[in-house]
């Protein structure tokens, strides 16, 4: 699905998404991912929700970000509460749903000038 695209500008845009793969300023990435407005990881080594841990929230909490999304994959999975507490205990929003409405949901915050990370399970 292609998204209407943003001024590059602005930062990192989710400019598309398909199953395998989401575009960001025109370049495709095939690997799960952190986007920020500044920031972008191409190797956020999680290939599905089941493998959450600690340690991947802790790649997106060391951005400091008012809101955290979480994309589940295909379809939306909730991972156990103790895996992502500490997003909880620092006050941070979080929301999970699937890929495509997180990488939807990204770019709607992002315009609105909200400080949001994605972590992105392709």
């Amino acid at each position: 699905m292609k998204f209407a695209q943003d001024s590059q500008d602005e930062g990192y845009v989710i400019t598309a998404y398909e199953e395998d793969n989401i575009t960001i300023n025109g370049k495709a990435f095939f690997n799960s991912l952190i986007i920020s407005r500044t920031k972008l990881d191409e190797n956020w080594n999680l290939n599905q929700i089941d493998s959450l841990q600690p340690e991947h929230i802790d790649q997106i909490l060391i951005l400091n970000p008012e809101l955290i999304l979480i994309g589940t994959g295909k379809k939306l999975t909730f991972p156990a509460v103790a895996i992502y507490s500490e997003i909880i205990k620092k006050g941070i929003g979080v929301d999970f749903m699937d890929t495509q409405a997180a990488c939807r949901t990204y770019n709607i915050l992002m315009s609105e000038g909200r400080d949001v990370v994605a972590g992105l399970i392709l």
